[in-house]
């Protein structure tokens, strides 16, 4: 059984096994489930990047951060699982410790091998390839943009609004590592009723595709948005998660494939492929392996 097969049946069958408890639980915030960043590392010249969906869209500009010395040092568009998975346990420890100033270092260790990814550093090790998304994440700005037909307005959404760098003591491993990040205040207001739970079991299930990460959030948030079944057309599908296909043929070969591991995860997902596209039915919690809703009394 192929590596990736094998890790999805084990996933399953932990969760099949295990009630979701609070444990289970990370988060991100909805606005990155409903537009997603670039798949693929786009050429460092390229600045700018946008995703629509709908009557919205998430543009990105690339920035750049300043090393211990004061020099300029540019960084990429933020792109791939990795960059997904950073922002996901950056929202989540947020979240956890209700603060917007978040310590990397000891927590960044133990949630990569939490996602099924060796902590080893080195120029090609994943522990450094996590690094460079942080750093793209830190130095970005996001915008979000929604229109009606008639007007359209767009509020920028930094991320952070510090960043606390240091570089090794060896200079033929110079790479900037922050330390220390603080969310936008606007933004961590933001993240804080806009929080999107998600499943770290289903999370580390689809580690390696930045397209199933992309599927999973979405499907998370639209089945936490629904009180009735809603259809996904094949045309906003391929506007939303088609980047880097030419032939939409081939771009329903591999959605199709992809949903059908996710479902192998998720088997209780109410969604279904038609002619049309994809149709989701509304659901609880519980088909996303997350805990029931606690609903307060008053």
């Amino acid at each position: 059984m192929p590596r990736e097969r094998r890790r999805r049946s084990i996933i399953r069958e932990v969760i099949e096994n295990s009630p979701p408890s609070p444990a289970d639980v990370r988060h991100l915030h909805s606005v990155l489930a409903v537009c997603g960043m670039p798949y693929d590392r786009q050429p460092l010249e390229v600045r700018e990047f946008e995703r629509k969906q709908g009557n919205m869209a998430l543009d990105l500009s690339a920035g750049f951060l300043r090393d211990g010395e004061g020099k300029k040092i540019l960084q990429p568009l933020p792109f791939g699982p990795k960059a997904r998975l950073v922002m996901m346990h950056l929202c989540s420890e947020a979240i956890r410790q209700k603060t917007p100033t978040i310590e990397i270092a000891e927590s960044f260790t133990a949630f990569v091998r939490e996602m099924g990814f060796s902590d080893s550093g080195g120029r090609k090790g994943p522990l450094t390839a996590f690094k460079e998304q942080i750093n793209a994440l830190a130095a970005c700005t996001m915008r979000v943009s929604v229109w009606d037909g008639v007007r359209a307005k767009t509020k920028t959404v930094n991320p952070f609004d510090e960043v606390e760098v240091w570089l090794p003591p060896h200079l033929d491993q110079r790479s900037l590592w922050p330390s220390t990040v603080t969310f936008n205040p606007v933004f961590f207001e933001s993240l804080q009723q806009r929080a999107l739970p998600l499943n770290a079991n289903a999370v580390r299930a689809f580690a390696g595709s930045a397209r199933k990460l992309d599927l999973y959030f979405w499907l998370g948030y639209r089945l936490h948005n629904i009180r009735h079944p809603v259809t996904m057309s094949w045309k906003a599908l391929s506007e939303q998660f088609g980047q880097g296909f030419t032939r939409p043929r081939a771009f329903r070969a591999q959605l199709i494939e992809e949903l059908t591991h996710i479902k192998e995860v998720l088997p209780k997902l109410p969604l279904k492929l038609t002619q049309y596209g994809i149709s989701i039915e509304p659901a609880d919690p519980a088909v996303l392996a997350l805990p029931a809703i606690r609903v307060r009394k008053k």
